[in-house]
């Protein structure tokens, strides 16, 4: 990997630039410049990794308001399919995190399809934001590659990037984790949740629940098996969510097809 270097979006060729890197990268008409460069321009933030005055990833987002309080509500996130799983990513939340405490925000929100266990590693375990909202078809059909012919359910993310709890190294253990959905595999070695055990909800202090590592593989396999999934984890995201749980951690499981999400009582978070 070369050297890039990461900064604000500071002229009009800077959005330029993520028009095109938009495209790019999923194949969508990309947003209006008048209203990216209107954001930034009034509390959002556009934030560029550069490499030689090529943009090669970029992360939008915009002021968000609610309950009397105002957030940074991170829209989007997007790496030049031949940059990616190269930690570019990572590095440009860290940047929006920096910029987004200096304009004094607190609390940073943004979505993502929970099926996607490398998001949730990222965003869990990496960044440290929680999930406790769960929002069923969030954007209604859609016909990119990645979310075709399923419903947009999506996870809402609260970062609270000047808490104890992000800044410093407390993390969740699992040790004492009830496994609250177990998976069988397919003759194909795909996983399939084959059992729910409801009865954990009773004062369990943590839940773990299976997420397939490789989603849209599964997707290109068996429609039908993905849809599985998507209704599986929606109705048991919506049981823990409320019965007070708050998913705190995405844990990799080198040697098998699914990952594992952490579940814990949220009166135990200290944010």
């Amino acid at each position: 990997m070369h050297d890039y270097q990461i900064r604000l979006f500071n002229d009009r060729t800077d959005f330029e630039k993520m028009q095109q890197l938009e495209k790019d990268t999923w194949g969508m008409e990309p947003l209006p410049i008048h209203q990216t460069l209107t954001a930034h321009k009034n509390g959002g933030l556009l934030l560029g990794a550069f490499q030689e005055g090529r943009l090669i990833g970029f992360s939008y987002g915009f002021a968000g308001f609610a309950n009397g309080s105002a957030y940074l509500c991170s829209h989007m996130l997007g790496i030049h399919p031949d940059y990616q799983k190269q930690g570019i990513g990572e590095a440009l939340k860290q940047a929006q995190k920096q910029e987004a405490a200096r304009l004094g925000y607190e609390q940073v929100t943004w979505t993502f399809d929970p099926l996607e266990s490398v998001n949730a590693y990222l965003n869990l375990t990496k960044l440290k934001a929680v999930c406790s909202t769960y929002e069923v078809n969030c954007y209604g059909k859609m016909e990119d590659g990645l979310n075709a012919g399923l419903p947009t359910d999506r996870l809402k993310v609260d970062w609270w990037i000047q808490s104890d709890y992000v800044n410093h190294s407390f993390v969740f253990s699992e040790e004492k984790a009830k496994v609250f959905a177990e998976y069988e595999k397919t003759k194909e070695g795909f996983p399939k949740i084959s059992l729910h055990h409801s009865e954990y909800l009773e004062g369990e202090e943590a839940l773990l629940v299976p997420v397939p590592k490789k989603f849209q593989e599964i997707k290109k396999y068996s429609f039908n098996l993905a849809l599985d999934w998507r209704m599986d984890i929606r109705t048991i995201f919506l049981q823990l969510f409320t019965n007070g749980y708050t998913a705190v951690k995405l844990i990799q499981r080198p040697d098998e097809p699914a990952n594992h999400y952490l579940f814990v009582k949220s009166s135990q978070l200290a944010i």
